[in-house]
């Protein structure tokens, strides 16, 4: 009989990172990591060949012949965390994001903090002491389960976002989120005619439906025909605990890559936010700071930032949480020297506790590809032939294209600043009329 669900946490794990092609990039991942002591919150992968049968034979009879695995891998990790999913006084709530064999970011879909609901909130509120934390994820979860499952999202620059009320996350106090869980919930049921899910297994099987619906969404489709991916690769599920960045000035959530995914320099680097969730890195709502300090301090340098302006309000996490910063540090290095290449880590911490929620092999320039490369092969990490293996021929037509040299950037004129989005540049007049 074919198995699909994997679990993992408390350092063990059913899978490995041999496994990708069964449990996606992230599953392995997370697998991975665990069989190595890495700190990763307890959780299980559903399989991309349950995606498969998803696509082929639909959810009724797909979840029929899961559901029972579902609900016994979902009890292992109630066990660990010792709390309950759908409880009211100590619920367990669950991440659901999606993982294909091959990296596809911003392709397919997430959903975090599931599980709560109108009574559980206050469960959560009272068990954390902590009523602005409970009532922000409340918020965040109903924003992104509608966006998501309940197809909310704005699909074109004409749509009107119903959500869109949402200001800076730390400027608002807990009658302030309370307010706005009550008027997302009008959206809601404006938009759908029904009433926001409160039963969270609902909630659980509906998100693993929209995830496995997300490998055939318009982006999907066409980010595998740009990257000649295969249509019955199919993604993986991964329904993981919930940890949380949110929960004050000890917390935070972040980004980070072993080395310059840019240039290939040997520098630990990458962004995070205190008080924060995943989303919120990238979502463009706070401006990210540097985790490193030698990072925060090129950052302030290249903006013109004054160094005592940097150090009182944009600190790098290695100023902020010292102690969960070299941690982190620590936890870099060991998967670089587990994996024999460049690490892209996303991280959360809680109350001061360090949590690794996903590794991959970074993605990178050309540039950065052959530094890499060339740096592992004299630091005795790889072989020749693998050096050699690293280097897509592709990507080496970015290294034919002209760049500024470091002599013309000292004397360039700026008109204008802006964060890098792209390995290519483009060219274009401008005329300015008074």
């Amino acid at each position: 009989m074919s198995k699909y669900i994997y679990t993992f946490g408390d350092g063990k794990a059913e899978g490995s990172a041999a496994m990708k092609n069964l449990l996606g990039g992230k599953g392995s991942g997370l697998a991975e990591m665990n069989l190595i002591g890495i700190p990763v919150p307890p959780g299980f992968t559903i399989t991309t060949d349950a995606c498969n049968l998803y696509t082929k034979n639909g959810a009724e009879s797909t979840f029929a012949l899961i559901k029972a695995d579902v609900e016994k891998a979902l009890h292992q990790v109630e066990e660990l965390t010792k709390m309950e999913f759908g409880s009211a006084e100590n619920p367990l709530l669950v991440s659901v994001r999606s993982g294909a064999r091959v990296s596809m970011p911003g392709m397919m879909d997430t959903i975090l903090n599931l599980g709560l609901n109108d009574i559980s909130v206050e469960g959560l509120s009272k068990r954390t002491n902590n009523p602005r934390f409970a009532w922000d994820s409340y918020r965040r979860f109903i924003q992104m389960f509608s966006d998501i499952v309940l197809d909310m999202k704005p699909t074109t620059k004409e749509d009107i976002d119903p959500f869109e009320e949402i200001i800076e996350n730390t400027e608002l106090e807990v009658d302030d989120l309370k307010t706005l869980v009550e008027k997302y919930k009008v959206a809601v049921k404006a938009k759908t005619g029904k009433d926001f899910p409160q039963e969270p297994q609902q909630q659980l099987w509906r998100a693993i439906q929209a995830v496995f619906d997300s490998w055939n969404n318009d982006r999907a489709k066409y980010y595998r025909i740009l990257n000649k991916i295969p249509e019955d690769w199919g993604t993986a599920v991964n329904v993981q605990a919930m940890v949380f960045g949110n929960m004050g000035n000890t917390s935070a959530t972040g980004v980070g890559f072993t080395r310059d995914a840019s240039t290939g320099e040997n520098i630990f680097n990458g962004e995070y936010l205190i008080n924060a969730q995943g989303e919120d890195v990238v979502a463009g709502i706070r401006t990210p700071q540097q985790i490193t300090l030698i990072g925060s301090k090129r950052w302030a340098e290249l903006q013109g930032v004054p160094e005592d302006v940097r150090k009182n309000q944009f600190p790098s996490l290695e100023e902020s949480l010292p102690e969960t910063y070299q941690e982190l540090k620590n936890v870099q290095e060991k998967l670089e020297q587990h994996f024999k290449d460049m690490q892209d880590i996303e991280f959360t911490i809680q109350n001061g506790k360090l949590w690794l929620l996903q590794c991959r092999n970074g993605k990178r320039t050309g540039a950065a590809m052959v530094q890499i490369a060339c740096d592992l092969l004299r630091e005795g990490k790889i072989d020749e032939k693998t050096a050699l293996k690293r280097i897509e021929p592709n990507k080496l037509d970015e290294l034919l294209h002209p760049i500024f040299t470091p002599e013309a950037l000292k004397t360039a004129k700026f008109v204008a600043k802006g964060l890098p989005a792209s390995t290519r540049s483009s060219f274009r007049i401008n005329c300015f009329l008074r």
